[in-house]
């Protein structure tokens, strides 16, 4: 299972601290999802070397709209292995469940954002990964935490329903904020998610690093095809 963070500056610790604390939470990797302009500087295998974690260059492109969002998923594309899109603007969503080349629309629910029927099929067409956040249900109170807990739900019935590919994550800022994969899974619960699905979707992250990382070799084509006599282990 894998925890996808936000490092120092786009968080409060450095990649080196999430990945020690990870470590010691029983996670297989970490997956730094920084924001476009807030870009951590680490070295990614003397960190999961010394922690003995996966540790996953990613991004999370944050756009004011659609047009300029498809350029900053063109320009990370080919340097970041796993590419989100920041979600929570309705025309945002509705850009990025129909990219494949977006990995995950993140946090979909928050701010102005929304799903229905039509972006969850997208979604599910594209092979877009909807990302079930449970920072606002660990994060807020009062009324904040009560409509974070409605929009899990109408999430997982979406996701349920046309079964869409999702990743889970609470989402942390910090290494104080990490919670090991037992306390994610009992605030899935919470919102009608099995154990079984919830750790899914913590393990979703590494699967698609791993995707990501095979269709980065020279001998890819396409899924399936690679040049040569046998392909690279893994899913394509």
């Amino acid at each position: 299972m894998y925890a996808a963070v936000h490092a120092h500056p786009d968080g409060d610790a450095t990649v080196a601290r999430l990945a020690k604390t990870a470590s010691e939470y029983g996670y297989d990797g970490v997956v730094v999802r920084n924001h476009g302009d807030d870009r951590a500087d680490y070295d990614a295998e003397a960190v999961g070397d010394r922690y003995g974690v996966d540790v996953v260059s990613g991004v999370e492109v944050r756009a004011p709209d659609p047009s300029r969002a498809s350029g900053y998923v063109g320009n990370h594309r080919d340097s970041e292995t796993i590419v989100a899109v920041h979600g929570g603007d309705p025309d945002i969503n509705r850009f990025a469940v129909e990219q494949a080349a977006v990995d995950v629309l993140a946090h979909p629910m928050a701010g102005d954002g929304d799903l229905n029927h039509v972006l969850a099929k997208a979604a599910a067409d594209s092979g877009v990964r909807l990302e079930v956040s449970v920072r606002g249900v660990l994060r807020a109170t009062g009324g904040e935490r009560v409509q974070a807990v409605r929009d899990l739900r109408k999430l997982r019935e979406l996701i349920e329903e046309y079964d869409v590919p999702y990743v889970v994550s609470a989402d942390p800022h910090s290494h104080l904020e990490l919670r090991a994969p037992r306390e994610v899974v009992a605030v899935g619960e919470v919102v009608g998610f099995d154990a079984a699905d919830i750790e899914a979707g913590l393990a979703e992250w590494g699967r698609l690093a791993e995707r990501n990382r095979l269709r980065e070799d020279d001998t890819f084509v396409e899924p399936g095809v690679y040049r040569g006599d046998s392909p690279p282990d893994g899913p394509a």
